[in-house]
């Protein structure tokens, strides 16, 4: 199962994950594979992240050898759950080779296990096969199915984000998981291309309240500009603004379920920001309220005082929809 070769994956690093109450050590591990077969969000860049290799056989080669140097680079004593990262799906067999599934459930036997796939790769069997090898008793659910929802509203998912799927979709695709004895994990896209703040504010709402029955782990992503997209396209020409972090604080003061959220190039101008004043400050207490769950924390976050905050509830009263945003 181990390969003689070694081949660092696209990134890996340790870190700490919320899970029910607990707070786990967590691998994360973004691995280089043959590529997302669907490739036309609008805001995503790592479909360029792949293998362009001829065959099933050397893509496998590839990720067997990624998987030999993630075991010799962690000890699987230091740490408990295990997030899988790959261009697209992990169970799309195109991009990730069926035969790998067993040498992933191997090596990460009793651990917490969240792999990323679109929900046209669900399939029942696939996954009772895959929790088999990689259950030891250890979690009431070993496996979670981290689907990119972005939101639940079909016409935005299918003009701002051309995500390729409906909600009834993820439904389907969430009642297969879950039949299998899998769990769901969502996530969410916070201001997609071509909304303004407040209609953005009020489809993650929306949203966070249609998937709640559905799905059992909620994170939220607020949008950043990716390099060699459309969504970039967009931002060069002062047509797309980021969210503001007030709005981030906002939602996740108001989710009836705890949802983590990493505000990726927070505080910059390609990702969630305010003014550049109070950034630093709100971007480190999502974090921390992401393994705290402290509710308490978002709400004094929200009382702090910046000129900003002004701006923002302007804009959000202001903007119109589907029209240049007023700030970048």
């Amino acid at each position: 199962m181990i390969s003689d070769r070694m081949e660092k994956p696209l990134a890996s690093w340790r870190g700490k994950e919320r899970y029910g109450n607990e707070v786990l050590e967590c691998l994360t591990i973004i691995v280089r594979s043959g590529g997302c077969s669907y490739g036309a969000c609008r805001m995503c860049s790592y479909r360029h992240e792949r293998f362009h290799t001829t065959s099933c056989e050397d893509l496998l080669l590839h990720l067997k050898a990624q998987l030999a140097w993630i075991m010799n680079q962690y000890d699987p004593a230091e740490y408990r759950m295990v997030k899988i990262f790959t261009s697209g799906s992990f169970f799309d067999p195109v991009e990730v080779p069926m035969a790998f599934h067993a040498d992933v459930a191997t090596a990460f036997h009793g651990k917490l296990l969240i792999v990323e796939t679109r929900p046209e790769y669900i399939d029942e069997e696939t996954l009772r096969s895959f929790i088999r090898l990689l259950d030891d008793g250890s979690w009431k659910t070993p496996l979670y199915c981290a689907i990119g929802l972005e939101t639940s509203n079909d016409a935005i998912r299918e003009k701002c984000i051309n995500k390729g799927f409906t909600f009834a979709d993820f439904e389907d695709a969430a009642g297969r998981a879950h039949a299998a004895g899998a769990g769901v994990k969502a996530y969410f896209l916070f201001k997609p291309l071509f909304l303004s703040e407040a209609e953005a504010v009020n489809d993650m709402r929306t949203t966070i309240a249609d998937t709640v029955p559905l799905a059992e782990l909620f994170s939220m992503n607020p949008c950043t500009v990716q390099r060699n997209t459309e969504l970039e396209f967009y931002w060069k020409r002062g047509a797309y603004r980021p969210p503001y972090l007030w709005s981030v604080l906002t939602l996740l003061y108001e989710s009836p379920v705890h949802m983590t959220c990493d505000p990726l190039g927070g505080g910059q101008a390609r990702g969630p920001h305010n003014c550049g004043k109070c950034d630093y400050e709100l971007v480190r207490g999502i974090r921390d309220y992401s393994l705290s769950a402290d509710r308490e924390l978002i709400g004094a976050l929200l009382e702090t005082r910046c000129s900003c905050k002004e701006e923002w509830e302007y804009i959000l009263c202001h903007e119109q929809p589907w029209c240049m945003p007023l700030t970048r």
